[in-house]
């Protein structure tokens, strides 16, 4: 998975390093798991799973210019900074690089083996996004859709790198793991909303970021950061004096099913 790491560094590069250091994960390619034999391949026309993801996509276009529209538009943010505001919420705290750099650094790290991961996949299936089965406005800039359309639709990037976030964030904060991985699932289903994933796409990259959580946590390297960002996210949920802004209107755009 060679390709697929190179392509992570780049989306990664000022994530972690400076200028001229490349970025590792924590796993070896020894340590990596099969995900072709883990994550299902993706689905032909004839698969019920693509006609599934069709009806879906068809659904999700009415939401255009709904208030969860502009929630899944916010989500197209896959920065880890990004996907930090996503999750502020539920953590009652937004985490920075500056004021939780533990954390920060470990999530960063953690989400170069997921992605890496999810390129190989795409690589594998070179499955198209929906909007290249049938058009239809999307969620993003037509800048935005051109540069989509040269990177394969299974498994979704943004679903595996916002789930191996989750599950980061649920292990060290587990008294709020129920809100970090229901905000997890919506960020991948914002995916779909934005008609720029298939849901069998998203469902993949959950299955991808659970299969490289699991192999990270036999690495001594990421067990140690953990408990080192455990205690640093603690600190900071303990200090925050308020609730980040949004939220309950967040709440009140995500009470509702998409399906």
């Amino acid at each position: 998975m060679a390709v697929a790491l190179t392509a992570t560094s780049a989306w990664l590069s000022g994530q972690q390093g400076g200028a001229g250091t490349a970025p590792k994960g924590y796993l070896t390619a020894a340590d990596v798991p099969e995900v072709a034999r883990i994550v299902p391949p993706a689905p032909e026309t004839s698969d019920p799973r693509f006609a599934a993801d069709m009806a879906l996509y068809w659904k999700t276009r009415t939401l255009e210019g709904s208030p969860r529209w502009a929630l899944a538009q916010s989500d197209d943010n896959v920065t880890i900074a990004g996907i930090f505001r996503a999750f502020r919420c539920a953590l009652g705290v937004t985490v920075t690089q500056e004021n939780a750099p533990k954390v920060f650094a470990l999530v960063s790290r953690a989400n170069l083996d997921s992605r890496a991961a999810a390129n190989y996949l795409k690589d594998l299936y070179k499955h198209k996004r929906p909007f290249q089965v049938a058009p239809a406005d999307v969620c993003v800039s037509a800048e935005g859709k051109a540069a989509l359309e040269k990177n394969p639709d299974y498994p979704s990037g943004h679903t595996t790198a916002s789930w191996e976030t989750g599950l980061v964030l649920a292990e060290l904060a587990p008294d709020a793991a129920t809100g970090i991985l229901a905000r997890a699932r919506a960020f991948g289903e914002s995916r779909v909303i934005c008609g720029v994933h298939n849901l069998s796409a998203v469902q993949a990259g959950w299955m991808t970021a659970t299969s490289i959580f699991a192999a990270q946590n036999a690495s001594a390297a990421f067990r140690a950061d953990v408990e080192a960002a455990r205690g640093e996210l603690a600190a900071l949920r303990k200090a925050a004096k308020s609730a980040p802004e949004g939220c309950a209107s967040d709440a009140e755009v995500l009470s509702k099913s998409i399906y």
